[in-house]
């Protein structure tokens, strides 16, 4: 999942150098926490959050495992 997120980030930010991504684990499934360089956090959520809805879509679809992926964007 982590690999996915960093390809769809890399094809929509500018500062490719600047991409964070880290993996948590807990009872509940993985969190992935993102943070791309300031002012490209926006850019990543989209008008009324519709890039992130669809970020999320993609990785909640391409999970094989059936854990509980969550995303959050961090600035």
């Amino acid at each position: 999942m982590k690999d996915l997120l960093q390809y769809i980030t890399e094809n929509i930010v500018d500062d490719k150098d600047a991409i964070t991504i880290t993996e948590l684990e807990s009872e509940n499934g993985k969190t992935l926490q993102l943070k791309v360089a300031e002012g490209e956090t926006g850019r990543m959520i989209g008008r009324g959050g519709r890039t992130a809805k669809e970020i999320r879509t993609l990785i909640r679809t391409a999970n094989k495992s059936g854990d509980k992926v969550m995303i959050d964007f961090v600035d």
